[in-house]
């Protein structure tokens, strides 16, 4: 090439980009690192290309075909992110506004306690798991082949809090410690009878000294279930009037103010009653303390609690790992996951989820929970806390936090500060001031930036933990009246630190090897780095899971959740100290409701369960307030997320299946003809849109009219909101109430099985009804909010920055072409595979949403002459080509079900089409003989390096 020919293509070549930056950014002075195109995969040329395939011209002309025009939105998103140029922001520029926004936080010593510690998450966990795509952007371990390393750390969590409560069976992590308490109780009611109408076990017993946000949310479960609360006195039962009527009783270990209680002799009482004994621990405390498991007259049936405070932030109350450990007689009751020993192909030890998690899919309205995701990238945080520290490093940690308690109390009562000498506390003091009214010592802690917790009556809580330090117990005590010099190390050497034989563990825990032989930082590392090795993410590909959008959780997106300003604060700290929290809150609700058509959004659901039972809580609610409180019945679609039924019976409420019609749709012959039967009791009809099939309905318009006309109200279930962000929304198209799942459309990875975030969005007659709270009543809490869903008030707060970025960097027209690309890169992906495989369920153009089903059953008929293959043999051939595989078998049985994601390229679209092209060439080769139905790569699937090697 000559050099004039060399500097024109050069040129040629640096006006393209420059084109190409304009065409992002609209002028060169704008940012160059924008966002949407980072996000968004598939470039200008791909986006062409896919769409010429498909016979469209532009994206625009494409969404039309594929959009229903009636529920087509007329107008633009708007989304202001604050800023006061025209241009996208940049990424770096965000996160500038961001650290403004997050220095409005102001991070105080936090001594409140109540459920929630100040911890010290050891270093090398928070690099190589909290902050690192291997582990939180993998999916749930249902694909056990492809899991064996978060699946041992789900393990060892399970091990972890079966030692410690002294219980043999405990489950891989549930969603709060509030939540978990209530699922305890649905537990005990379902031990009891549950709902047979023989049962007269509907009373559940709460310690008035349990943590407020705990009985709160087990009211609001209770009140939907049918079963009466009663907060009292444990020491003051009433056995003689309730022991018929009561199914469990609930104790806190230590009790909320600090005190630990024996409870061997409520433990009894509770078992002569015929109910169950139900308590919520404190895990640290329990490396000194009997174990709940151990206690006298049966001990505890059920222990709950949270794991937070084994190195987990407090993050403004989430996401934080709960757990639930109980006796093997209830295995089959107990919700959430459970991870069980198993062999493999080869006769070696492997993991597996030993009962499948998802049993609302098999139960559906006769399912005991309506869990579904969990909190496992926190329960494995936790775990390998414990495994750093091992059985000797946690208890030297108990012993600190008691040592510096201990402390404390000796310099308060040499004040002359009121402690009951005679309680034994671990980590918490009651203290009742002298000469000083409790605010004015709450406000000489503040001027120290100390928390303290008022707990009424003149007395106020004081909580130590593991970041406790001499300096504290200085400043504690110097708001109480100390002079500077005070000696604390005097003050140790004075404080009692034994506890009685008959409270103190005297069981071994955490004996098991892997607790105690990673306490060297580099053993540490390499122990995760050997779990991650064994595991698939989204940093290995693509993982095309229908219904579950795994899509790209970018970095900056990422980053601000282990900011200290956001993860250091206590849920219950004073309004003052989280205005950037306000301020981003504000935000995303304001965005959220423009985004759904909404008026109103609670962002307290910690999860997409959550959210579906905190929609269907506020719609009874509204039938209750307009004096219609008759009005129990929920429709809901035979195709529906098994949630969906399960979420509608724990809100109170009977379901009635809808039919669908050989398309999938929703059979609105029969919605008809169910809705006029049940008119005088219609409360709801739960429906996802696009259908559950990946189908734009078009009569979705009629069927919200349908409902409404019979006196009912339309949930409508997020799970596809990819499909419909700029586009339509649930607002627009006639719905009332939606749960979105921020962990699906709006980025928040799912952490190998959570954590998750199902915030509601509610038309403007719903809002006096959005949740509200016993300790920090939320601003979006109605006049006549119903109770608490989430211990927090704000849920799972730290993580709600994930989905702010991703909409500020995105704005409306990036939130707009990232629903368009969606949908475009599934029907592209369905139209080259088409002449391999039936695609089943299309639009009336012939055009999918977001997902697509591929029908794997005429592969599966050996007995009429066919090669046997079935959808799980396809799924794990995938593996060998490093792919997870589609979601199987729902909602249709021996289907595959396929969602790309926007942020997929279209090189790895390609490359998963290639992969299930040669799939079905092996398919056919074992159906024309040339390969053995028995002995072939797909009955093999996967192939280990050990079996190739």
């Amino acid at each position: 090439m000559t050099s004039t020919a060399a500097a024109t293509s050069t040129t040629a070549h640096t006006n393209g980009h420059a084109k190409s930056l304009l065409a992002r950014s609209g002028s060169l002075l704008s940012p160059s690192d924008t966002f949407a195109h980072r996000h968004i995969a598939p470039s200008e040329s791909d986006i062409h290309e896919m769409l010429e395939l498909l016979g469209y011209s532009s994206l625009d002309q494409f969404s039309d075909a594929v959009v229903p025009a009636a529920i087509r939105s007329k107008s633009e998103l708007k989304i202001n992110s604050g800023s006061t140029s025209p241009d996208p922001r940049g990424e770096h520029e965000l996160l500038q506004q961001l650290r403004t926004t997050a220095s409005k936080n102001q991070v105080f010593r936090s001594m409140i306690g109540c459920g929630y510690h100040d911890t010290i998450v050891p270093p090398v966990i928070l690099r190589n798991i909290l902050e690192n795509p291997g582990w939180y952007t993998q999916y749930t371990p249902y694909q056990a082949e492809i899991a064996q390393g978060r699946l041992e750390a789900l393990l060892n969590f399970q091990t972890m809090v079966s030692d410690l409560t002294g219980l043999p069976l405990a489950g891989a992590s549930l969603l709060d410690e509030g939540t978990a308490a209530a699922e305890a109780m649905a537990m005990c009611f379902s031990i009891a009878g549950g709902h047979d109408d023989a049962n007269q076990r509907r009373t559940f017993l709460i310690g008035q000294d349990c943590h407020p946000q705990t009985i709160a949310v087990v009211q609001t479960r209770a009140e939907t279930m049918g079963v009466s609360v009663l907060v009292v006195d444990l020491k003051k039962i009433d056995w003689a009037s309730l022991s018929a009527k009561t199914c469990g009783v609930l104790a806190q270990y230590p009790s909320t103010d600090g005190r630990v209680e024996c409870y061997d002799a409520l433990a009894k009482a509770t078992h002569d009653a015929g109910a169950q004994f139900v308590v919520s621990a404190d895990l640290l405390s329990l490396t000194l303390l009997k174990a709940p498991g151990e206690f006298g007259g049966g001990g505890a049936d059920i222990v709950v609690g949270s794991a937070q405070r084994f190195g987990v932030p407090m993050g403004f109350g989430g996401p934080h790992a709960a757990f639930i450990a109980t006796k093997t007689e209830h295995a089959r009751r107990m919700p959430g996951r459970l991870i069980g020993v198993s062999r493999d192909a080869q006769g070696k030890p492997a993991l597996r989820m030993a009962i499948q998690t998802r049993e609302q899919h098999i139960k559906r309205d006769k399912a005991t929970s309506n869990i579904c995701t969990a909190q496992a990238l926190l329960a494995i945080m936790a775990s390998m806390y414990a495994v750093y520290h091992g059985p000797e490093g946690l208890r030297r940690i108990a012993q600190r936090v008691h040592a510096f308690t201990q402390t404390l109390r000796v310099g308060l009562r040499k004040l002359g500060h009121a402690i009951d000498d005679h309680d034994l506390v671990f980590d918490t003091l009651r203290v009742k001031p002298a000469g000083k009214s409790a605010s004015d010592i709450m406000k000489a802690a503040r001027d120290r930036k100390i928390n303290l917790r008022d707990l009424g009556n003149g007395t106020l809580g004081i909580t130590c933990d593991e970041t406790t330090s001499r300096a504290d117990i200085q400043n504690v005590l110097a708001a109480f009246g100390a002079p500077a010099s005070e000696d604390i190390d005097a003050l140790g050497k004075a404080a009692t630190l034994t506890i009685p034989t008959a409270f103190a563990r005297q069981s071994g825990y955490l004996t098991h090897p892997v607790f105690n032989s990673y306490h060297a930082e580099h053993e540490m590392l390499r122990y995760l780095a050997k779990l991650q090795s064994r595991d698939l993410s989204l940093a290995h590909s693509m993982i095309p899971l229908g219904s579950c959008t795994m899509k790209l959780n970018a970095t900056s997106e990422m980053l601000p959740v282990t900011w200290p300003e956001f993860g250091g604060l206590h849920p219950f700290a004073p309004s003052d100290q989280w205005r950037g929290y306000a301020e981003m809150f504000t935000q995303l609700e304001t965005w959220l409701a423009e985004i759904t058509g909404f008026a109103g959004v609670s962002l307290q659901p910690n999860a997409g369960s959550q959210g579906e039972y905190a929609g269907l809580v506020v719609i009874r609610a509204y039938h209750h307030h307009r004096g219609q409180a008759h009005r129990n019945i929920c429709l809901i679609p035979d195709s529906a997320h098994g949630t969906n039924p399960a979420s509608a019976v724990i809100a109170g409420m009977k379901v009635v299946a809808v039919a669908c019609d050989d398309q999938g749709n929703v059979d609105i012959a029969d919605l008809k003809a169910k809705a006029e039967e049940h008119k005088h009791d219609l409360a709801a009809l739960m429906v996802t849109y696009p259908s559950t099939h990946g189908v734009f309905e078009e009569g979705i318009r009629e069927i919200c009219q349908i409902v409404h006309s019979h006196g009912g109200q339309v949930y409508m279930d997020g799970a596809n909101m990819n499909a419909q962000v700029g586009l339509t929304s649930p607002g627009l198209i006639g719905a009332d109430v939606c749960h979105l799942n921020l962990h699906k459309t709006f980025c928040i990875p799912h952490g190998g099985g959570g954590p998750g975030m199902g915030p509601i969005c509610v038309a403007k007659h719903l809002v006096p009804f959005l949740p509200g709270h016993p300790v920090l009543k939320p601003e979006s809490a109605g006049d006549h909010a119903v109770g608490a869903i989430s211990a927090a008030p704000y849920g799972s707060a730290t993580i709600l920055l994930i989905s702010w970025v991703y909409i500020a960097l995105m704005g409306g027209d990036g939130l707009k072409r990232a629903t368009q690309v969606a949908i475009l890169n599934a029907n592209y992906m369905a139209k080259r595979l088409e002449a391999h495989f039936p695609v089943l369920y299309r639009g009336s153009n012939g055009l999918c949403a977001h997902e697509f089903i591929l029908d794997c059953r005429p592969f599966d008929k050996a007995k009429l002459g066919g090669p046997g293959v079935t959808v799980e043999d396809i799924a794990k051939r995938l593996q060998d080509y490093s792919f997870h595989g589609p979601t199987m078998s729902w909602p249709v049985p021996g289907t595959l079900m396929i969602e790309p994601t926007e942020s997929e390229s279209k090189a790895e679209l390609d490359r998963f089409c290639d992969a299930m092209i040669a799939i079905r060439q092996e398919i056919r080769d074992i159906e024309e003989g040339r390969l053995s139905k028995t002995d072939n790569p797909l009955k093999h699937a996967p192939h280990t390096v050990h079996s190739v090697s």
